[in-house]
């Protein structure tokens, strides 16, 4: 669970810091460069699996599309100053995970902050694009007794909080960085902390962040706080993604473009039909059909997976009033879209940090609250421990739609607003800030605030409307 995000020098993002709970709602206007705090999120996640070449190609350049010059990446295009970009975050690891080979590995600590930082090589010979460098990067703990000024959103401190926190380390970090006469130098410290001997690693010819070089559980907590990071990632579904049939040897797991919907359905179904009914795959396929029911706004009579023995595909089938039986190809966007998301909602092995581009997309403003309440669902209850009921995901979404502002629990809102400030330069310069609403946790920090003032544009009938509701019948 990503706790805290801390960017600067990224893309539109000069200095920005934000505290995130189970659920968040980053709400501005198209253009605003939102969609840059996914792009700095999903960028730490390839950090952890990729050489910094493929991270950066991977990532979405200013122009929007991914590949391109890494020079994209940083403040104002890299453009007249010398440019580092920096990013923090603050996140809780799973305690016990599996290393590149499937050995177990137990973290010593759960609570964690990585930092790194990243330089820029300029090109040696023309017609080449340059690279990116490893200038630092530090992982150290946060303890129990400081995760109180650390884990600010409502939460259960008896059964959340004791559940997910492990460890009383008091040691040293488990990355450090070092200036030495030969260069920089990243240390590799084991989970004993300081009292070992750090293994050091030559920053400069680094190809790849340290932590993503962590394979076996030889160090336990580096591997956690690896397998975090790669469990962040973008929902973008795909429709020709949601309609592919799934053969038998598939994955059966939802991929981050809606692959695979047909065969994760199966599995989940044939898993378990709930705590009260294990075993009982019609019960999971009432529970999606009710749900999706109230999101498209059709009767849905029924959901299934069919099994053809002979092609050795699963195939999904959408049952409808009237005796119409349609297959996944069959189906409409939105409808594979939010089929998709009702189908993750059962899944308990889904798990880690989801971001998503307007979820409300395709959606009629009668069924936005439908809408809205599944996806909230899809984040963890932090009045509660995680369970197989209640699986440890966090959910951060976009949008620039009225309704789910209006729908949304200002404690869980951001608003992106572009304001001046002091560039590297000297000189002012506008980026991208996001601002709690007043009086909610994230405001006890004491910086800058939103009010309904802020946002008359999302909570008013637009100029020149020409439909509008009696007065009488509004109050």
């Amino acid at each position: 669970m990503l706790t805290r995000l801390e960017v600067q020098g990224f893309k539109n993002l000069l200095d920005v810091g934000i505290d995130f709970g189970p659920f968040t709602c980053i709400a501005g206007a198209n253009g605003m460069g939102k969609s840059n705090i996914f792009d700095a999120i999903e960028f730490l996640s390839y950090l952890a699996s990729d050489t910094l070449v493929e991270a950066s190609q991977r990532v979405r350049g200013s122009s929007g599309v991914r590949g391109g010059d890494p020079r994209d990446l940083f403040w104002d295009g890299y453009r007249d100053h010398q440019h580092q970009i920096k990013l923090a975050a603050e996140m809780i690891v799973p305690a016990e995970v599996e290393d590149d080979l499937g050995t177990p590995a137990e973290a010593s600590t759960t609570f964690l902050r990585y930092e790194v930082v990243l330089g820029f090589d300029p090109p040696v010979k023309e017609g080449s694009i340059g690279r990116l460098r490893l200038l630092g990067e530090e992982l150290r703990h946060i303890t129990r007794g400081e995760a109180p000024k650390h884990l600010r959103f409502p939460h259960n401190a008896g059964k959340f909080r004791s559940a997910v926190l492990r460890g009383e380390r008091r040691g040293g970090p488990f990355l450090s960085t070092e200036q030495r006469e030969t260069g920089t130098v990243i240390n590799v410290h084991g989970d004993g902390g300081s009292r070992g001997k750090p293994q050091p690693r030559a920053a400069a010819r680094a190809g790849r962040t340290v932590l993503s070089t962590v394979a076996t559980n030889d160090y336990p907590t580096i591997l956690a706080a690896r397998r975090e990071m790669q469990s962040w990632r973008r929902l973008a579904l795909e429709p020709s993604a949601l309609r592919t049939p799934d053969g038998f040897s598939a994955s059966r797991s939802l991929g981050p473009d809606g692959r695979h919907l047909a065969a994760t359905l199966y599995r989940i179904a044939n898993e378990s039909g709930g705590e009260d009914q294990k075993g009982n795959p019609e019960a999971v396929y009432a529970r999606v059909a009710g749900r999706l029911s109230d999101l498209v706004g059709v009767g849905v009579e029924g959901v299934s997976v069919e099994l053809d023995q002979v092609r050795e595909v699963f195939t999904l089938f959408l049952e409808e009033r009237g005796d119409l039986r349609l297959p996944a190809r069959a189906l409409s966007e939105g409808t594979l879209r939010f089929l998709a998301l009702c189908v993750l909602l059962e899944d308990p092995t889904f798990t880690g940090l989801i971001c998503m581009e307007e979820p409300e997309n395709g959606i009629h403003p009668a069924n936005l609250p439908a809408m809205l309440e599944l996806v909230r669902d899809l984040a963890v209850d932090a009045r509660n421990a995680p369970a197989e009921a209640n699986p440890f995901r966090q959910v951060i979404v976009n949008t620039h739609s009225p309704w789910v502002v209006q729908l949304c629990d200002p404690a869980d809102l951001l608003l992106a607003d572009v304001r001046p400030r002091s560039g590297p330069s000297g000189t002012i310069t506008r980026s991208l800030s996001l601002l709690p609403y007043a009086e909610t946790w994230r405001a006890s920090t004491g910086g800058p605030t939103f009010s309904k003032a802020d946002v008359v544009a999302y909570l008013a009938a637009p100029a020149g409307a020409q439909l509008r509701l009696p007065l009488d019948l509004i109050a």
